[in-house]
């Protein structure tokens, strides 16, 4: 075997986050088992896809904008904006298998219909969806990697944000939310190197929430803990 590939016949990536915590709650297990395969946007690991044949998510969600949030944590912010935006279509990565299952249950009390779920690494999404698919995507309170030589494992690098850029429409919005001022700085470095421009004007742009944004529980942590959020907005060039 190449040292460079994955058994499935992948190309190795390290995956450096947590895929699961704490023991499921029986419903969580019910939530998994009954719900996230009708709720996937299509055959996007490997495994599933070893081709890596293109997915076209307007086979499943028809001609509407299309959103992406990468890492969606709980799932509150992404239930939230599928319930106020019922015409558009949203796709949540998130390797984090408890909080695929917190989603879920979310899923089901809010009875929305129009997202899908992929509970694994977002750059294997890049891999198969179009060039220009999305027309927005979310990046909010992501893992802050706070020692130095962790920096490299943050999104907010180049692996992560070239593929981002192909993946988003020209013109399409990117949004960061963070509460570490280091991760600030480097979005604020690295996000226009991969080709997308920053759009604040003044203080408020990144001091003042978006106008649909609703709070999620690790932004309540971060204020909890004396930390203050920035909301950054990105144009994909």
């Amino acid at each position: 075997m190449n040292n460079d590939t994955h058994p499935s016949g992948a190309p190795w990536r390290n995956f450096y986050g947590r895929f699961k915590g704490k023991t499921l709650r029986p419903s969580q297990e019910v939530y998994l088992d009954e719900d996230l395969a009708a709720l996937s946007p299509g055959p996007v690991s490997w495994e599933e896809n070893p081709d890596r044949t293109a997915i076209d998510l307007t086979d499943v969600f028809g001609a509407v904008p299309l959103w992406l949030e990468i890492g969606f944590g709980g799932g509150e912010h992404m239930v939230h904006q599928a319930a106020a935006s019922p015409g558009t279509g949203l796709v949540g990565c998130e390797p984090f298998i408890n909080g695929v299952a917190m989603l879920l249950g979310k899923v089901r009390k809010a009875e929305v219909d129009n997202l899908r779920i992929y509970p694994g690494d977002v750059r294997n999404l890049f891999d198969v969806v179009p060039e220009s698919t999305f027309d927005k995507a979310f990046l909010l309170y992501p893992d802050p990697w706070p020692k130095k030589r962790h920096h490299r494992r943050r999104f907010v690098t180049q692996e992560y944000l070239v593929p981002l850029h192909r993946a988003l429409k020209p013109g399409a919005e990117f949004r960061v939310a963070t509460d570490i001022p280091d991760y600030v700085r480097q979005t604020l470095l690295e996000v226009p190197k991969a080709g997308f421009e920053w759009l604040a004007q003044g203080p408020s742009d990144w001091r003042e929430p978006w106008d649909d944004w609703i709070s999620t529980r690790y932004e309540q942590k971060a204020l909890r803990e004396g930390r203050v959020p920035h909301y950054l907005t990105f144009r994909r060039l």
